[in-house]
């Protein structure tokens, strides 16, 4: 009696199920030939869109704007090692920014792997420091379980990337019909009512309790409201993830970020309680390892067993959900508590006001902060910025205020040339929403021909550069640390406005606040992407310092 045989598919189609079930909607990429069938499956598939960028870096940011802003990840493909090391710096973010990402990595066809072949590299070896987990699948009908996986790797716990190099003859092979998955949701691990019971005595009980808060509770910011009003105690967002908690609200004292005024740290060096809810204690958030204060009580809460405690002593550290977590101690029977921060609310305020010596300023181009003042006039307050590395930053950091939820896409990694390809991805993941990426003029030249991307797929972002002929952050560091400087100048002023349009945007050029004003406002208003260009004055070089008080010529 003949069999019915089984139903097969190509491995690239079944790959694309599995991501297609989890929720995936887009894939960024450079088209490589080692993954010819994949790319092709994405674009004929009804619930998912190929995104064809300009370059692998431009891929990689984008996927990881996307990731971050919506939970859900995306993929990023690249084909091997030019393509894969071109990539690397977009996964290297997201794995610092615990974004979760997808990535495949075309590779040499199987029967060439180990013999150095055509851009052959190890890239299993490769991937391995930047992602949560790397890999190399080498059978075809293993593809789609991998892909699985990966997806379950990639968000659960610490979201992060993942990395499947997959040699170029197994995306094309016929495999069975995998079965189908359902979306995959990640386990949210509550508080113990112990854990609940201590942290709700200790904060009551504190004298003066702050509470840190990172990426990890930006889907729980209501919760971490109520908590914070609760227990009455003061919030700091951790190193650009300043949208987490409404800035507007007076619990807010301040983002722990590079450049940020010392004044505002005070409230933090001197709490005897700090909650640190969903963030890693890195670098920047703890201002070069110093802060919490030593002596200070700290407790964590964090989804990764990993991150609970690394990095300083802790009083208590608890694995958890942050939105499970918030939600269980806003709970708490305890009496709601009062405590006065005002006075450390206003020393955050009196920081984000530029200083009156702007309105004296009479140097070449804008002062940096005319800009964000014109950019606070014009924009509105649930514009969704994306901001690049730069001192440049340093002002929009202080001066913006967030008090939406989802209206911040930053690299926690200080990646140049992260801002354009962000805003093309958030804008495609929120078609509704004003986006707005902020940029120097080194990262916009690194990454602005994005904007051509930003033309073709109809995603109508504002692009305002900074533009003072330097690569300033260096520059800084260079004249306080050597009094000379070295490399750090670039050609300009340049006609950014004008490579804008040569890539089918609409360009603007200003030198004045009535300008940038004018500009902006017809930006935000236009069918198509506006690259507005901002003369600022190159001494300026951030908020606390000029580079000619720091040189000594």
């Amino acid at each position: 009696m003949a069999t019915t045989p089984s139903p097969t598919t190509t491995a690239a189609q079944a790959v694309v199920a599995v991501l297609a079930g989890a929720g995936i909607r887009r894939c960024y990429t450079v088209p490589g030939e080692s993954f010819l069938e994949l790319a092709d499956a994405i674009d004929r598939h009804e619930h998912m869109d190929l995104v064809s960028t300009r370059h692998e870096n431009g891929a990689g940011f984008m996927a990881e704007a996307e990731g971050k802003l919506t939970g859900v990840p995306a993929v990023a493909a690249a084909t091997r090692g030019p393509g894969a090391s071109n990539l690397a710096v977009g996964v290297h973010t997201a794995h610092q920014d615990s974004t979760p990402m997808i990535v495949f990595l075309g590779q040499a066809e199987t029967d060439r792997l180990g013999r150095e072949a055509f851009q052959e590299v190890d890239l299993t070896a490769f991937y391995a420091p930047i992602t949560k987990w790397s890999t190399t699948v080498h059978r075809a009908d293993r593809l789609a379980e991998v892909t699985a996986e990966a997806v379950r790797v990639a968000t659960s716990g610490r979201p992060g990337p993942v990395a499947i190099a997959v040699p170029g003859d197994l995306f094309g092979e016929r495999v069975p019909v995998p079965p189908e998955r359902s979306g995959y949701e990640p386990p949210r691990p509550p508080l113990s009512e112990h854990d609940r019971d201590r942290l709700a005595t200790w904060l009551t009980r504190a004298v003066r309790p702050v509470i840190v808060a990172g990426g990890g509770a930006r889907g729980a910011r209501e919760q971490l409201v109520r908590v914070a009003e609760h227990f009455s105690t003061g919030v700091y967002s951790s190193w650009r993830r300043q949208d987490v908690f409404p800035n507007d609200h007076p619990l807010y004292l301040g983002h722990l970020g590079l450049g940020s005024a010392p004044s505002t740290l005070e409230a933090l060096r001197e709490s005897d309680a700090v909650l640190v809810v969903g963030s890693r204690l890195s670098e920047t958030t703890t201002q070069g390892y110093r802060l919490p204060a030593p002596g200070t009580r700290v407790a964590q809460i964090d989804a990764d067993p990993r991150q609970v405690g690394a990095g300083t002593d802790l009083w208590l550290g608890t694995v958890a959900d942050s939105g499970e977590a918030l939600s269980s101690l806003a709970a708490s029977r305890l009496p709601s508590s009062f405590r006065d921060w005002s006075a450390a609310r206003r020393v955050w305020v009196e920081s984000t006001r530029p200083p009156r010596s702007v309105e004296q300023h009479t140097g070449p181009g804008l002062h940096p902060w005319s800009v964000i003042e014109g950019m606070r006039e014009t924009l509105p307050e649930e514009t969704l910025l994306t901001n690049d590395a730069g001192n440049f930053a340093a002002f929009l950091h202080r001066g913006w205020w967030y008090r939406a939820p989802e209206t911040q896409l930053a690299p926690t990694s200080g990646a140049m040339g992260y801002a354009v390809p962000a805003a093309v991805a958030a804008k495609l993941a929120r078609p509704e929403r004003t986006v707005v990426a902020v940029v120097g003029d080194g990262g916009v030249t690194m990454t602005g021909q994005e904007l051509e991307t930003a033309v073709r797929v109809g995603a109508p972002i504002t692009v305002v550069v900074f533009q003072n002929g330097l690569y300033g952050t260096i520059a800084m560091h260079q004249a306080r640390e050597l009094g000379r400087m070295a490399g750090t100048s670039i050609s300009g002023p340049l006609d950014l406005a004008g490579f804008a349009r040569s890539l089918g945007a609409r360009g603007a050029t200003v030198d004045s606040h009535e300008g940038l004003v004018k500009a902006l406002s017809e930006a935000v208003q236009a069918e198509g992407p506006t690259l507005v260009d901002v003369r600022t004055d190159p001494d300026v070089i951030s908020p606390s310092a000029t580079l000619s008080d720091l040189l000594p010529s």
